[in-house]
């Protein structure tokens, strides 16, 4: 008898490795970048599929900025291919999509396509996905704390004010509910200064499976890893 998978609400997924599976077939880090672009509808649609409410997918970070001016401008490219196309395949599955990171440093042409495509599936609510694009965690957490001292600043809010609740209503999407399980592909056991206060319970999986190979069933296999872990608040422990 198959056991039933204990679906996890919110996954999170560090999307690693386009580089070095481009390389090891011969081709430019942008042939990497641009492959596992098409990963992105195929797992979404098969969260959906199974039960999972919200994905969130590591896109572009802060330190993603240090990259060369070629690789850079061709992420770039692949955002705005994917803000202009996604509309259809958020129409088929019932798909919000959702943006976290600090906007002002994109060109205003990708901030722009960010803003129609929130507003085209806002109403959307099978799955949410959620890109982060210009994003790191400590800097999510700079954020908040400027935006609270202002607000102690202008005397809204006075220091005893400041607790869990309040910083995490202060974060870029304080309506998504914290990452139940997060997976990072290609080998790399690191955070990599993504979603540090929303992790604080978060499971974590790793697989050296590539991104641009991750699939359904790689999905799957995370699921299923997920459901053999006995989850307890303040703890865990394994079954």
């Amino acid at each position: 008898m198959q056991e039933e998978l204990k679906i996890p609400r919110h996954v999170a997924i560090i999307m690693d490795g386009n580089g070095r599976w481009a390389k090891a077939q011969g081709k430019p880090r942008t042939f990497g970048h641009t492959e596992g672009a098409k990963r992105v509808a195929d797992v979404t649609r098969a969260a959906g599929e199974i039960g999972i409410e919200y994905v969130t997918l590591y896109a572009f970070s802060t330190e993603n900025w240090s990259r060369t001016a070629e690789e850079v401008g061709a992420l770039m490219k692949l955002f705005r291919s994917y803000l202009k196309t996604c509309t259809k395949d958020a129409d088929e599955n019932n798909m919000r999509i959702r943006v976290i990171g600090e906007r002002s440093a994109l060109d205003p042409d990708i901030q722009e396509a960010i803003r129609e495509v929130e507003e085209h599936t806002a109403s959307y609510d099978r799955v949410t996905l959620t890109l982060a694009i210009n994003y790191g965690g400590r800097d999510e957490l700079r954020r908040a704390v400027r935006n609270i001292a202002k607000e102690v600043s202008d005397g809204k809010l006075t220091p005893d004010d400041i607790d869990q609740d309040l910083i995490s209503a202060h974060l870029d999407a304080p309506d998504i509910p914290d990452p139940d399980l997060l997976i990072r592909t290609c080998g790399e056991q690191r955070i990599s200064n993504f979603l540090l206060w929303e992790i604080a319970y978060s499971e974590l999986y790793f697989t050296d499976v590539a991104w641009p190979d991750f699939g359904p069933e790689e999905l799957k296999k995370a699921v299923e890893a997920y459901t053999h872990r006995d989850r307890r608040f303040g703890g865990v422990k394994n079954s």
